[in-house]
């Protein structure tokens, strides 16, 4: 790891959502992005619709709208941004994490896990492979909300720094967010950042938040309340991340799978 920037700072944005409703959501959400002066921007899952099992309705609105806009905001905040959005793909439509640089280019990642309990599996194609992206000399790999229970999915062989959950994730079981969102920083000796929305979905399903920041020790360094939109700020250090591998080496006794 030598990183152009050894010190990348990193908003959180943590949102209420309307259900449903691209142009309110990228209006809320305009709002908030474009005040922001950090180096990277994440935002949460499908944030310009809630997570909506309807994307025969949604996807071009929500789609290609919302990739539009997140390529304005990574132009006009210098910052790369992240979030997840409904996507009509060649083969389907998918749960597609994007990952917006500032000069406009794009890498994405397609939800691997896809959450049979609210029948997401039935509407949208699984992806199939890792994504992790460079950028300013930090390695980050992309996930999406249910990939933060499959710990096998998220193992890091060495390949990244930083890892960003975005997502929908209910209050019924937030403490399996909180447990687990530290659990994969500690296994993967990485930063952990995890972003999720507040309020109630079209579903009366409640969401309450808790986005967070985790040490590569698994120190939570950041937290954003509970039920409340905010944005949180984050730092994470190369220095101090090189250092804590280099006294714990504990990545390369890991099994190989």
């Amino acid at each position: 790891m030598n990183p152009s920037n050894p010190n990348l700072s990193i908003s959180l944005v943590q949102a209420e959502l309307a259900w449903e409703d691209a142009d309110a959501n990228l209006r809320h959400l305009e709002a908030l992005v474009l005040p922001l002066e950090t180096r990277l921007i994440v935002l949460p899952e499908m944030f310009s619709t809630g997570f909506s099992m309807d994307p025969e309705r949604l996807a071009v609105e929500a789609g290609e709208k919302s990739l539009n806009a997140m390529q304005q905001w990574a132009a006009e905040t210098g910052a790369a941004v992240c979030g997840s959005t409904i996507w009509a793909a060649e083969n389907g439509y998918t749960n597609r994490c994007w990952f917006v640089f500032p000069d406009g280019r794009q890498e994405w990642y397609d939800k691997r896990h896809l959450f049979s309990l609210g029948k997401e599996n039935r509407h949208y194609k699984a992806g199939e492979e890792k994504r992790i992206v460079s950028f300013e000399g930090w390695n980050i790999a992309l996930f999406i909300c249910y990939d933060l229970r499959f710990p096998v999915w998220s193992r890091n062989r060495g390949e990244y720094d930083l890892a960003l959950y975005v997502a929908n994730w209910p209050q019924a079981r937030i403490a399996h967010w909180d447990v687990l969102l530290p659990a994969r920083a500690v296994e993967n000796q990485c930063y952990v950042a995890g972003v999720n929305r507040v309020g109630n979905d079209g579903n009366g399903i409640p969401h309450t938040g808790h986005s967070a920041f985790f040490g590569p020790d698994g120190s939570r360094m950041r937290f954003a309340g509970e039920g409340e939109e905010t944005v949180l700020h984050a730092e994470a250090d190369a220095e101090k991340l090189a250092l804590y591998r280099r006294q714990l080496p504990f990545l390369k006794d890991a099994d190989p799978i």
